[in-house]
């Protein structure tokens, strides 16, 4: 398949709190906040969501298009993602901006606070879908993910006007949308990618019931934490799957982004929904389970191995013609 992943590039600023956020904050005086965490340690890694499903998806063994924008800043962050089967050929290089900022505190409950600069992103909104299209001679889905506002509604329209098949995956960004906005982006939509509480602010600001909601999309998905995945469509049966077995959770950054990696890749490669929601699981997994976004390897063998573990043999053996050695 010829998979576009369209939403910010970033590098990732990690840092981690040896306490709880949730003991620091005093109910009544929440409006007045003002606190500072002293943190153990400071980790610069790649990030934004685009890039870290396009880095996923190369780990797997597809070449996807990694459409963004960036700052002149970017030129070691390309030559990192295309050593990793990443095409970068149509990501827009600002002239005056620098690449995007991710600033993330975790404490040791997994709970996160972060903020994001978004720099160069802003220019997304310039970018144009077709002359990639025309380069890749087509293309098979694109996935709309968080991204400058402006950028995600232009490329979802231009999805509709042109008849690519598309995901909306409007993660942190439905803060910043109005009802109308949000029901603009996932209208006509292939997949629509949330956890459960993006699907619940989604429903609540769009002021859609569940079957309003798949009148709008043709298949549901939503990652629901340590609790899994659930999968619900127009003319599907509810679907869903646990998570993965973890070996240690170490950094929830990410985890998301390397889910929708491992789900649309599955797909690409023939398989059901189903199936394709453990490979994410485990891509997934394999995210928490490492400091940074991108840090982790897909091995083949022990992919397909924990793939069995969690899933059964069945499942491993599914899977195991489409991984590269």
């Amino acid at each position: 398949m010829k998979i576009a992943v369209t939403g910010s590039i970033a590098t990732d600023h990690l840092m981690s709190f040896p306490g709880r956020f949730a003991d620091q904050l005093i109910a009544d005086q929440l409006h007045k906040v003002s606190l500072s965490f002293l943190v153990d340690d400071l980790v610069l890694r790649r990030g934004g969501v685009a890039a870290n499903i396009a880095f996923g998806m190369g780990q797997l063994g597809l070449r996807p298009v990694l459409l963004g924008a960036v700052g002149a800043d970017f030129a070691d962050y390309r030559s990192w993602l295309e050593r990793h089967g990443v095409d970068c050929d149509s990501v827009h290089v600002s002239e005056v901006a620098h690449t995007a900022r991710f600033v993330c505190t975790t404490d040791t409950e997994m709970c996160q606070i972060a903020s994001f600069y978004a720099g160069a992103m802003s220019e997304a909104r310039n970018i144009e879908l077709q002359p990639v299209a025309q380069r890749l001679g087509g293309l098979d889905l694109v996935l709309v993910g968080a991204n400058d506002p402006e950028a995600m509604l232009r490329h979802s329209a231009e999805c509709r006007e042109r008849g690519y098949p598309f995901a909306a995956d409007p993660s942190q960004q439905l803060a910043r949308m109005p009802g109308e906005e949000v029901v603009a982006l996932i209208e006509g939509a292939d997949y629509l990618m949330t956890n459960d509480y993006e699907k619940s602010l989604l429903q609540q600001k769009a002021g859609l019931s569940d079957d309003q909601l798949l009148d709008l999309v043709r298949v549901r998905v939503t990652t629901l934490g340590k609790h899994g995945v659930e999968i619900a469509g127009r003319d599907i049966d509810p679907i869903h799957v646990p998570i993965a077995r973890q070996t240690q959770a170490v950094d929830p950054t990410g985890v998301g982004d390397g889910f929708r990696a491992g789900f649309f890749t599955a797909l690409s490669w023939g398989v059901g929904l189903e199936r394709a929601a453990q490979v994410g699981s485990l891509l997934a997994t394999l995210v928490l389970e490492t400091v940074g976004t991108q840090e982790y390897d897909v091995r083949r063998d022990l992919f397909v191995k924990r793939l069995a573990e969690s899933y059964g043999d069945q499942a491993a053996d599914d899977i195991r013609p489409h991984i590269l050695p």
